[in-house]
């Protein structure tokens, strides 16, 4: 009996996974316009690089403002491994998640033995991605300043459709994994040790866990989905520089998402990224209108005053609003 009710709760755990899955999923097909399908697609993309900082920052605790490191890495090995070596996008999709993943390994290795934590694991990967930055503008293995262009070859066979949504639903498939991934990770015992680093990392070493080896894990995990992400970028635009394969921008938006959204939870990340999306067109659209032209950065003080109400009147993010009130709700119900 226990068994049959342990397995019960663990399906209906990923329920929730299925369905919102099944709901974007079917979103483009009432779209008449590219330009929606695009929003789409990019908030999918920048879903997994939120969701895979979620792992790091939003389980760990450990704030990281350089997962642009990460998502660069997966970009340009994406393109690379295409265009330097031939290699199918299906196969180099794998590779250049891995090379993220080993990125992580090392920045990982280098500031957890360290002890680096809080300000300093940030500053610290921070730098990572800025010194990625240059190495990638000045090395022409990499194309250097003008950047990789990754040949337009309208083949399934090469992960490009004529029919933009097939990309759209690749990327939504990439997503529902990872969430269900994180789901598994938040139920398992390695996610129990990562919240006990989060909450109290001194009393979790002294219960006897390998602060070290869990952080350091929770890392690499965190960097995979991130470069991921970055090769999907790579695979969707068919271009990448330095500025955009590391660009700042990037950091910005996978921190901001779960903090929005809803810090260590499945579905922040998610959230959070439509809500940032969402706010910043809307934001541009509604100045453009009203100066008759486009204002550089206008999006990023949108962000900034969301950032501060959220803080101020939703700590816990939206999902964490939406709890709160559906928990005063039913205590208000007769």
């Amino acid at each position: 009996m226990k068994k049959g009710m342990k397995t019960g709760m663990t399906q209906a755990a990923y329920w929730p996974i299925l369905l919102v899955a099944a709901a974007f999923a079917l979103l483009p097909l009432g779209l008449t316009t590219n330009a929606m399908l695009n929003f789409l697609t990019f908030a999918m993309i920048m879903t997994l690089a939120a969701q895979g900082w979620n792992v790091i920052g939003g389980l760990g605790g450990q704030f990281s403002f350089g997962h642009a490191a990460f998502f660069g890495t997966g970009a340009y090995a994406m393109a690379l491994l295409q265009v330097r070596f031939a290699i199918n996008p299906w196969l180099a999709l794998p590779l250049a998640a891995a090379l993220g993943g080993g990125a992580g390994c090392v920045i990982g290795y280098l500031s957890f033995r360290a002890r680096l934590r809080g300000s300093y694991f940030a500053l610290v990967t921070l730098a990572f991605a800025e010194v990625f930055r240059i190495l990638a503008n000045a090395w022409s293995f990499t194309g250097a300043a003008a950047g990789v262009l990754v040949p337009l070859r309208l083949d399934p066979l090469q992960m490009q459709f004529n029919d933009r949504r097939i990309f759209y639903w690749l990327a939504l498939l990439l997503v529902a994994i990872v969430l269900a991934a994180s789901r598994l990770i938040m139920r398992s015992r390695f996610g129990a040790q990562l919240v006990a680093v989060r909450e109290n990392e001194d009393a979790a070493r002294a219960l006897g866990v390998n602060t070290l080896v869990v952080k350091l894990n929770a890392l690499i995990v965190s960097a995979t989905i991130t470069a991921m992400a970055g090769a999907l970028y790579t695979q969707k635009f068919l271009y990448l520089d330095a500025s955009l394969a590391y660009g700042s921008w990037i950091s910005v938006d996978a921190l901001l998402a779960p903090i929005i959204g809803g810090l260590g939870t499945v579905f922040g990340p998610l959230v959070g990224t439509i809500v940032l999306l969402g706010l910043g067109e809307i934001t541009k659209t509604i100045f453009t209108q009203l100066t008759g032209g486009a204002l550089p950065g206008i999006d990023l003080v949108a962000f900034g005053v969301l950032l501060i109400l959220c803080v101020a009147f939703a700590p816990r993010g939206v999902i964490g609003l939406a709890d709160r009130r559906a928990v005063g709700a039913r205590r208000a119900a007769p």
